[in-house]
């Protein structure tokens, strides 16, 4: 089955194309030339997100000063790479083995885990904004069990992504994790933006990934999940 609406984004009419394979729904994600990362020389955090930050700093977490390099050091960097259009799995689905093992058992599905970039292209869908939404997210709530929030929406290719901090979604980079933390930020009570930041789009969490694919994740898999990718 195939469904195709059409959705405004960015300004412009968006083809949204959803079909069925085996009982599991995929979007198409186009292809082509794009920019992916996040440009924070163009960026200026708002008051709100700057004094939201500098409680966190108090409280002893942060990685940086101030936001700016906080994001600098969790964010992909903005660049432009080409990729190809791809069938993408609408929800990400929770791993059946290790990591090291799940890309032959997708393999045996005619499926594969997406590349990084691949995600990052996926959930921001062409917007140059922190999270897939905007630049802004609600400061006055942490985003766990919130249901009202922006990340509760499909993005704009029809996907759910970057929907739920404790969702740790895996991909074939082994230096990334997308679309969550486990819920360390929330459980850790590091502020709200902080606990928002896990859903931006090019936060590649790395000290989670080294978490993930070093001695102490090497037997964990029931807490990761991956978005399977057909290639076209």
């Amino acid at each position: 089955m195939t469904d195709v609406e059409t959705v405004e984004h960015l300004g412009a009419p968006l083809h949204r194309v959803r079909i069925e394979r085996d009982g599991q729904a995929f979007a198409l994600i186009p292809g082509g030339p794009v920019s992916l990362g996040f440009d924070l020389d163009t960026w200026q955090p708002t008051p709100e997100q700057t004094a939201d930050y500098a409680e966190s700093l108090e409280q002893g977490f942060g990685y940086g000063p101030d936001l700016r390099a906080h994001l600098a050091e969790v964010l992909s960097p903005r660049r432009n790479v080409v990729l190809a259009t791809v069938l993408m799995a609408v929800e990400d689905e929770n791993l059946t083995e290790l990591p090291a093992d799940m890309p032959a058992a997708l393999a045996a599905r005619g499926l594969r885990m997406p590349s990084a970039d691949e995600w990052e292209h996926a959930c921001g869908a062409g917007a140059d904004t922190l999270f897939r939404w905007g630049n802004d997210c609600p400061l006055d709530r942490i985003p766990y069990g919130d249901r009202t929030g922006p990340q509760n929406r499909l993005n704009a290719f029809g996907l759910r992504i970057a929907y739920d901090t404790y969702r740790m979604e895996l991909t074939s980079d082994t230096t990334a994790i997308h679309g969550g933390d486990g819920g360390e930020s929330v459980c850790g009570g590091y502020g709200h933006m902080l606990a928002w930041l896990p859903l931006a789009t090019a936060n590649r969490n790395p000290s989670m990934a080294e978490f993930v694919y070093g001695p102490d994740g090497e037997d964990l898999c029931e807490d990761f999940s991956t978005r399977p990718v057909l290639t076209l």
